[in-house]
């Protein structure tokens, strides 16, 4: 504890990690009443979601889609003085393929919802979809109205492929709808992923109000979205940000609270909110009495990697779109699955395209310029333009564990799993959510809510 200008003991809390978790946390301690030390390792907040130096440039480390429904992340954006409608573009519910075969030809699948209110959005959209045949839009309907007859929720976990064949759901459904909708969101191959979280998802999406199912595409870096403004207002509020911090081990102590070392210095707090990823949290853990089970449960989490092949054209070109889905099949050398046209969200990043690989154990294992080569390709064709399989320069930014695999009843610990006075932070935790911004921001709360339970400190 440490005392105020009045006499009244602040908390001290250390947050350990600084993604998106681990901002959400510090900031929830601070407006608390809390003293907050942040720690964090690399030279720059953001975590797994960040920008990076590549070519003389700075770009994302990976490309990310928020919904409307993200109540947490737009809320914690509006505190530290973002405005989420100038710092994003905002797109109505959609599924949108380039011409089959040129501009002039039709589109695979052209399904996007109007702005009217809901069910009725999604409605319009699917009698408007082009793509679809008359079954595929019966299948469509039949599939939303038994999940929302359901509640969008599953008592027994499956894969998303069993939940498909048992509402019939159409092989042009699932080729076109289904599979790239769930490898986008749970980055998991349908066979294996969790049907209960994408029921959450589309809960969000297809089942949410027409607001909520909103698409945000980020119009600046992924550090200015929320992170560096996080930073200035935590500074602003006394809390200490520490960068180039990495804390080396943690320790309860006999008093109650908690010893932790950086840089050779042991400091004390009364509570540790951990933000790191499961496998350095587990690293922290291993040498503390009676975390052997939680360690067990974290060192279980299997992972999937994420590439991001960014495409630099001469200034000038264009997509159709700000952003459109692609026909995936690696077998066929067509890998990507999601194309941005980066320089319809940022000015300064003109003709730039952003091409995302989730799922991507198999791309991953490619040779980065054989990657890069087979997705301007894939772009060409797509578009019907020989200009986009011949780049300036191209860059592949590879996250071997981007997420953690969405697999049916996974074991995901809760925020309260640890030691007392010890809270776990991540988008890894328990939720109904996958491993988004969102279930990271609402694990950092949660924490910050254990942590500091009433306004004001203890």
């Amino acid at each position: 504890m440490s005392a105020t200008k009045t006499g009244t003991a602040r908390r001290s809390v250390a947050v350990i990690g600084g993604g998106w978790a681990g901002c959400a946390a510090a900031l929830e301690l601070s407006a608390r009443g809390c003293e907050v030390t942040l720690h964090e390792a690399a030279r720059a907040l953001g975590g797994r979601a960040r920008a990076v130096q590549a070519r003389g440039r700075v770009l994302d480390n990976g490309q990310h889609i928020l919904l409307g429904a993200y109540r947490d992340s737009l809320g914690l954006m509006r505190r530290v003085g973002l405005d989420p409608n100038q710092t994003m573009l905002r797109l109505p519910l959609q599924m949108r393929y380039p011409p089959a075969a040129g501009h002039d030809a039709p589109a695979l699948l052209d399904f996007a919802a109007p702005r009217l209110p809901a069910p009725l959005h999604v409605l319009v959209a699917l009698l408007r979809a082009q793509g679809l045949e008359r079954a595929d839009k019966l299948a469509l309907a039949r599939f939303t109205t038994s999940a929302r007859w359901m509640d969008w929720h599953l008592k027994n976990d499956c894969s998303v492929i069993e939940l498909l064949e048992r509402f019939d759901q159409t092989p042009r459904l699932y080729r076109l709808l289904w599979r790239p909708l769930c490898i986008a969101a749970l980055n998991t191959d349908p066979a294996q992923a969790s049907a209960r979280v994408f029921l959450a998802v589309l809960r969000d999406s297809l089942g949410a109000k027409r607001a909520a199912s909103d698409m945000l595409l980020p119009r600046v870096l992924l550090d200015e979205l929320f992170p560096q403004a996080a930073r200035r207002h935590l500074e602003a509020a006394g809390a200490r940000v520490l960068l180039g911090s990495r804390v080396e081990s943690i320790a309860p102590l006999e008093d109650g609270g908690w010893s932790v070392r950086a840089g050779g210095v042991d400091a004390r707090y009364d509570a540790v909110v951990l933000a790191t990823a499961p496998w350095q949290s587990a690293s922290l853990l291993r040498p503390l009495a009676g975390t052997a089970s939680l360690v067990g449960r974290l060192e279980a989490l299997a992972y999937e990697p994420i590439c991001t092949v960014y495409l630099q054209y001469a200034p000038g070109t264009r997509l159709p779109l700000p952003f459109c889905a692609l026909l995936d099949d690696p077998d066929a050398g067509a890998w990507g699955q999601f194309a941005f046209d980066r320089g319809q969200l940022d000015a300064s990043q003109d003709g730039l395209l952003a091409v995302v690989v989730s799922s991507a154990g198999r791309a991953i294992a490619l040779e980065q310029a054989l990657l890069a080569e087979a997705v301007a390709r894939q772009l060409a064709e797509a578009f019907g333009n020989a200009a986009l399989g011949l780049p300036a320069w191209t860059q592949v930014i590879a996250e071997k564990r981007a997420t953690f695999a969405c697999t049916p009843d996974l074991d995901r610990p809760g925020v309260d799993s640890g030691p007392r006075g010890l809270l776990l932070a991540g988008d890894y935790t328990a939720s109904d959510y996958p491993a988004t911004l969102e279930s990271a921001v609402r694990s950092g709360l949660a924490a910050a809510l254990a942590a500091a339970p009433a306004k004001g400190g203890q």
